[in-house]
């Protein structure tokens, strides 16, 4: 157990220093940092605790850590006015108490006697009346933004790229929640007996492994909401929220029209921010027009008009381009993406349908030649 409390220290400590070095910090490079090393914090606990009580260790409550931190940097990552408020803090107070409290009173973390009636029973029935109560309700408002955030990045960029899907928060998300299952069944309903050793050592392992994942996709994570710009002012400043029918006739008449004489979506970095400070019309009535009047969200307008850039394109006989090229010039940020993309729109590849089109060409101009179509 030493090892893995002084591997865990010294992991955790070094990627929250190491977070704070990139250049331009975010609120959420910040939040994980802490997040880190308090982690750290509490992996030195456990090896002083392993070293002060070497025959038991204290009732731990990591996930009392864990499951705010999760949340917060959840909420730093998908929404893109998060800040960091000092009353925050106020959501760590289970964990202290918890983890002060069961140094000054001794507590053994040993599940097979969770229930035995002594001094120390209100203690554990609170232990785990709270413990269940923060993983119910910081995992699941976690898992309501991640979904909201997914939804949300339709509306707001025409090329989603691996890092504004955050799928690596969701599979910490997931597998966290697996995790809590089988300590829930481990430890309070005693389906499977194992010894409170061996419980410790799976549960400091995991949360090494989460410190490692935390790390590595953390570092790599960017920032991908702009600063919010202040309300666009003059014909695109409407007070009704709702907006009337002639105003999103208008509205959708000139996103039309910027579409096809600007050709915005040539652009891959193109977002509903962006379109909104280009037509001078806020970002919520663009998101009404295109999903109430269109029925697509932005994500599937913006791709529509790459995509039927790239048909016209293939459609050439005489195109110079390579396929990749192709796509890179119709908006494109990857072949991947444009790959994909296409894929999902047309129901083939870039290849199967310039294939398919130069079939099409062929055969109209094999009727075209033939006898049988001149008129005698």
């Amino acid at each position: 157990m030493e090892i893995i409390a002084w591997i865990g220290f010294s992991q955790a400590l070094f990627s929250g220093l190491l977070t704070l070095t990139k250049s331009n910090p975010t609120v959420s490079d910040r939040l994980l940092s802490g997040w880190l090393i308090l982690l750290a914090i509490e992996f030195l606990t456990f090896g002083l605790e392993s070293e002060f009580f070497p025959n038991f260790v204290l009732l731990t409550n990591s996930f009392l850590l864990f499951n705010p931190a999760l949340y917060f940097y959840t909420l730093s990552l998908t929404k893109p006015k998060f800040k960091l408020k000092p009353y925050y803090l106020l959501h760590l107070l289970p964990y202290l108490f918890f983890k002060i409290t069961a140094w000054i009173i001794k507590e053994p973390q040993h599940y097979q006697t969770f229930f035995n009636h002594d001094s120390n029973l209100w203690f554990r029935l609170l232990f785990g009346l709270v413990g269940i109560i923060s993983w119910g309700y910081y995992l699941t408002r976690s898992g309501i933004e991640i979904t909201r955030h997914r939804k949300r990045v339709q509306n707001e960029f025409s090329t989603i790229d691996t890092y504004k899907k955050i799928g690596w928060i969701l599979f910490i998300l997931v597998a966290y929640i697996l995790y809590c299952f089988a300590v829930l069944i481990w430890g309070v309903l005693k389906f499977i007996i194992i010894d409170s050793h061996s419980i410790t050592i799976f549960n400091y392992s995991i949360l090494l492994l989460f410190i490692y994942i935390l790390s590595f996709y953390g570092l790599k994570q960017k920032p991908f909401f702009k600063t919010e710009a202040t309300e666009v002012k003059g014909k695109g400043k409407y007070k009704n929220p709702v907006l009337t029918e002639a105003l999103r006739e208008n509205i959708g008449k000139r996103i039309l029209e910027h579409f096809e004489k600007v050709l915005p979506y040539l652009n891959p970095e193109l977002d509903m921010q962006t379109l909104s400070e280009q037509l001078q019309i806020p970002k919520h009535h663009v998101t009404e027009v295109l999903n109430g009047a269109f029925g697509k969200n932005f994500y599937q307008f913006v791709n529509e008009y790459r995509i039927e850039k790239v048909k016209k394109y293939l459609r050439r006989s005489n195109n110079l381009y390579s396929i990749e090229a192709i796509g890179f010039e119709c908006g494109f940020n990857s072949k991947s993406t444009f790959f994909s993309v296409f894929k999902k729109f047309t129901g083939s590849t870039p290849s199967e349908y310039q294939k398919s089109e130069k079939l099409k060409s062929k055969d109209q101009n094999s009727i075209s030649s033939s006898p049988d179509s001149y008129d005698l």
